[in-house]
């Protein structure tokens, strides 16, 4: 059975990084909030109700987008030692004795 080696792709973003990615998308969905609210100030009022309901409703998706939106490389941290096969150590030798008294 052959064992992946671990390789920098394989570790998660930083917090700074992932972080940065939510606001980001955070702020692009507030800018498209905006373009409703000003589409919705110069069309007539029958359409106006459907950018005016995106306008309402779009902070929340905004908030979902951002942070339910996983990078696909977040898999599980590797660390050494779920990689390296251990062995167990010889009996006795973390103070397995008992004392006797």
């Amino acid at each position: 059975m052959k064992q992946s080696r671990p390789s920098i792709t394989n570790l998660p973003l930083s917090p700074d990084e992932e972080r940065k990615r939510r606001m980001i998308k955070y702020a692009v969905a507030m800018g498209v909030r905006i373009v409703c609210i000003i589409v919705a100030l110069f069309i007539g009022w029958p359409w106006a109700a459907i950018p005016l309901v995106g306008a309402i409703f779009l902070p929340y998706f905004a908030v979902v987008i951002a942070n339910v939106g996983a990078d696909p490389r977040q898999g599980e941290a590797q660390r050494p030692g779920n990689i390296l096969p251990m062995t167990p150590p010889p009996p006795g030798a973390h103070g397995d004795r008992q004392e006797d008294e």
